[in-house]
């Protein structure tokens, strides 16, 4: 199982390096992906199915990929649930920028490993992970019984030179990589959608009280607090994360022959991500001309408030001038009096 868990609007990588180097290692096969991404490896715990002897045990511990990716997204690959909630609530918490434990999203995948394939693919909701080991120049000439040290084979975005095993391993790790990165925007758009939903549900009354014609009854600081959600969950969607983005930076060194951006598509359009963001600015388009009609009423308010000084102040300034007007009149006439007597 493959599963996604967006739990903050961001993770700051340093702190999360800073935290989960005191327990794991950080980028095992030296993939050199940091920090768009962070690897590490967490043992899982034998299931009944999987218990045998001590030594049976110890030689066939199998280790979870784990992902955290800079969105706020881990993506786990066969790691329990328990395991991965704890990581993702409680281990990277102090790394997590504007957290929302509360809300977390979750998207699940399965997938299977496939021996006889190089390349992976994937089909319904099932990723099929090719993990045949891959033949290199160097294996060929060994095989000719030369008996030669196997040549070192540099890899490109940084990684050490491998033999063919850890070459596929590492080839396998590129692709769940590019796997997990669609997945994570999928669950980082669900976050969006989510948002914008609760948006909605808060200003589901203003076109029935529009129709009615009636007044809105809302203050200014709603009016504004509504104003600076929808322009967060805007940002977030166009500014602040690769959401639309074709190719995510962390593509762009790969090596063309991997296909790890083809990979990164097939999850988008397995889980319809294109379609999703279209609909979700269409969304944000109509919730923008509510706030549009909140903000005139903001405006209407404000300007009546200004009329009514205005008029305050004119008629005390009339009044003032009446009680002048009075005053000059009565002592006019005390004065006209006096002269008469």
């Amino acid at each position: 199982m493959v599963t996604a868990y967006c739990a903050a609007e961001q993770f700051n990588i340093s702190k999360v390096i800073k935290i989960l180097e005191e327990g794991y290692e950080i980028d095992p096969y030296r993939t050199g992906l940091l920090p768009q991404v962070v690897h590490i490896q967490i043992p899982v715990p034998p299931t009944d199915e999987t218990v045998g002897t001590e030594r049976q045990q110890a030689s066939s511990i199998e280790l979870g990929d784990v992902f955290i990716f800079p969105s706020g997204t881990v993506v786990a690959w066969s790691v329990p649930e328990t395991i991965a909630s704890n990581l993702v609530t409680k281990t990277l918490l102090p790394a997590a920028e504007n957290a929302h434990l509360g809300q977390i999203e979750t998207e699940d995948l399965e997938y299977l490993e496939d021996p006889s394939r190089e390349n992976s693919y994937i089909k319904g909701d099932v990723i099929f992970l090719g993990t045949r080991l891959q033949e290199s120049r160097a294996d060929v000439e060994a095989s000719d019984g030369n008996n030669r040290e196997l040549k070192e084979r540099p890899l490109e975005m940084g990684c050490a030179s491998r033999n063919s095993t850890e070459l596929s391993v590492v080839n396998t790790v590129l692709a769940k990589i590019a796997f997990s990165s669609g997945l994570a925007r999928s669950t980082k758009l669900a976050v969006l959608e989510s948002l914008l939903n609760n948006y909605f549900d808060s200003t589901r009354s203003i076109p029935t009280l529009l129709s009615h014609g009636s007044r809105l009854p809302f203050t200014r600081s709603f009016i504004l607090r509504k104003t600076g959600q929808l322009l967060s969950v805007r940002a977030q969607l166009n500014l602040y994360s690769e959401l639309t983005d074709s190719l995510p930076d962390l593509f762009w060194n790969s090596r063309h022959e991997l296909g790890l951006e083809g990979y990164y598509d097939q999850v988008g359009r397995a889980l319809d991500v294109g379609v999703r963001i279209k609909t979700l600015n269409e969304k944000m388009d109509y919730a923008q001309e509510i706030a549009s009609v909140l903000r005139e009423r903001l405006s209407e308010k404000h300007g009546l408030v200004l009329e009514w000084m205005i008029i305050v102040l004119i008629a005390v300034e009339v009044g003032f001038e009446i009680l002048r007007l009075w005053k000059e009149r009565r002592e006019g006439g005390h004065g006209m009096r006096a002269e008469k007597e």
